[in-house]
């Protein structure tokens, strides 16, 4: 990255009230959260289950085995000690400035809400919200807790389960909706922390049709060829810096 670049993304970003930010895993991992993908990621780790993590996280399996959906659920996906980082807090700069209209996120761990950002569309749901597959009744996180993720519900006696999109289930169409327009009304788009190789997330990007694309991504993306700026950075760090105008 250099700080020509950064100077020049600046100015574009001073002069711009519409802008909007695609983030993935990689803007979590400062957190403590780790990604799916790397090679310290989730879908690398060993268990003792004899199942992959994309498949104990699937439709199939929390519909044949909801006990351990849940169980590996809150062992493998809930960091409760997790803060905002530097990117979270760039964001909700940007957006108190009157310039951020938006984050789409493809993360479930609500930590853009805990850093203050209103406007947030979570296309594969978060972990805050349960509910009944049976009456349709609506638990929180803290509710969970203090049933110890029971998986029963206290209304009809039917499944449990996180307000998440599993593999094998479809985006929610309000949530894809909301995603596509914002980033087709927006005249600045930054994409953060994702591989933009998960899909039909990363198609959003194609949507696109303002002015200035920016990538910001530790390795290299199928997009970076079309992308306006492109820096090969941590995302909370050059976040902080475009904030800071």
């Amino acid at each position: 990255m250099t700080s020509n670049n950064i100077d020049k993304l600046k100015e574009i970003i001073k002069k711009s009230n519409n802008i909007v930010f695609f983030g993935g895993a990689g803007v979590s991992t400062a957190s403590g959260i780790p990604d799916f993908r790397s090679a310290t990621g989730l879908y690398n780790e060993k268990n003792n289950k004899g199942y992959s993590p994309e498949y104990m996280l699937s439709h199939e399996f929390f519909s044949e085995h909801p006990r351990e959906f849940m169980d590996y659920v809150r062992n493998n996906l809930i960091y409760e000690e997790a803060k905002p980082n530097k990117c979270h807090l760039a964001l909700k700069k940007l957006e108190d400035m009157g310039k951020l209209k938006g984050i789409v996120t493809q993360n479930i761990d609500s930590l853009h809400q805990l850093a203050g950002s209103k406007n947030v569309v979570e296309i594969h749901g978060n972990l805050r919200d349960y509910h009944c597959v049976n009456c349709g009744k609506y638990l929180s996180f803290e509710d969970m807790k203090e049933r110890d993720f029971s998986i029963k519900c206290p209304n009809c006696g039917g499944v449990l389960r996180p307000d998440v999109v599993l593999y094998g289930e479809a985006l929610d169409l309000e949530n894809i909706n909301n995603a596509i327009n914002l980033i087709e009304n927006a005249e600045i788009l930054i994409v953060g922390g994702s591989s933009l190789m998960v899909y039909p997330a990363a198609g959003f990007i194609d949507y696109f049709r303002g002015d200035t694309l920016v990538l910001i991504n530790k390795t290299k993306t199928s997009y970076d060829s079309r992308a306006d700026f492109v820096f090969y950075e941590d995302i909370g760090n050059t976040m902080s810096q475009l904030a800071n105008i």
